[in-house]
């Protein structure tokens, strides 16, 4: 059904998967974080 989406509508998933690496590339940089709540308070205000 998800490849006949993409003829019937022209939808993918790409802006999802594009978003999921920004974050992946986003944690590597910050590896070994010990404060957690302003690792995700800097996510949401780089990426929100």
């Amino acid at each position: 059904k998800s490849i006949l989406n993409y003829f019937i509508n022209r939808s993918t998933n790409a802006s999802a998967e594009s978003f999921n690496a920004k974050i992946k590339a986003f944690r590597a940089q910050f590896r070994g974080v010990k404060n957690v709540e302003f690792f995700l308070y800097r996510l949401t205000t780089i990426f929100a």
